[in-house]
């Protein structure tokens, strides 16, 4: 009698390997917000404290680290609503996340152009990226219009064009400072008049 095929289970990376992984990401995104991406990888790799074959066998080429060092930036943004939500008020938890959306975009501003050069299309994970962006956003606006904090008609992707039209047209190495401030008066506008917000913590 035959005896039954089992499919052998997927092995999880070890707990070393994922932290060499998030340690190289880490060197990365440093090397390449500091100096571009022609970065020397064998440089990563020492300042991760990793051998080359470590740092080739997570990421076989350039394009596969920079795309890495990206979608690992988007997700945390994406994911710290959460953590913003949990301990922080409404209009307190959507400011840091801005705060943080600003960081990204200048990281990005970065590392976009040799991602473009080295990945074909880069449509599909601009895509992806951008809809965990709206996601968030989208529910940390939605936790302050409940609260009665911001307008009942506040669009949230207006938050995010009015952030990022300001680093497209900054030209000062300062600007997310000024981004930062941009942030406070975004709020202070979307704020309700005292009317609106009582209607609106009587209706919750």
């Amino acid at each position: 009698m035959a005896k039954p095929h089992h499919k052998p289970a997927t092995r999880k990376p070890r707990a070393d390997a994922q932290r060499n992984r998030e340690r190289i990401l880490e060197v990365a995104k440093e090397a390449f917000t500091r100096s571009g991406g022609e970065v020397s990888l064998d440089d990563i790799a020492k300042r991760a404290k990793v051998g080359p074959g470590t740092l080739y066998r997570h990421f076989p080429t350039r394009g596969a680290l920079l795309e890495a060092v990206y979608r690992t930036e988007v997700e945390k943004l994406a994911l710290a609503h959460h953590e913003y939500a949990r301990t922080m008020p409404p209009v307190e938890a959507l400011r840091a996340w801005m705060f943080h959306f600003v960081d990204y975009i200048a990281t990005k501003q970065v590392i976009a152009p040799a991602l473009n050069s080295l990945i074909m299309d880069t449509s599909v994970l601009y895509e992806s990226s951008g809809a965990l962006i709206k996601g968030a956003v989208s529910a940390l606006v939605q936790r302050a219009i409940k609260s009665g904090d911001v307008r009942l008609d506040l669009d949230p992707i207006d938050y995010l064009r009015a952030l990022v039209g300001v680093s497209n047209v900054a030209s000062a190495p300062n600007w997310p400072e000024s981004a930062k401030r941009l942030v406070d008066i975004l709020i202070s506008g979307s704020r309700p008049e005292p009317a609106a917000k009582t209607r609106v913590k009587s209706e919750s």
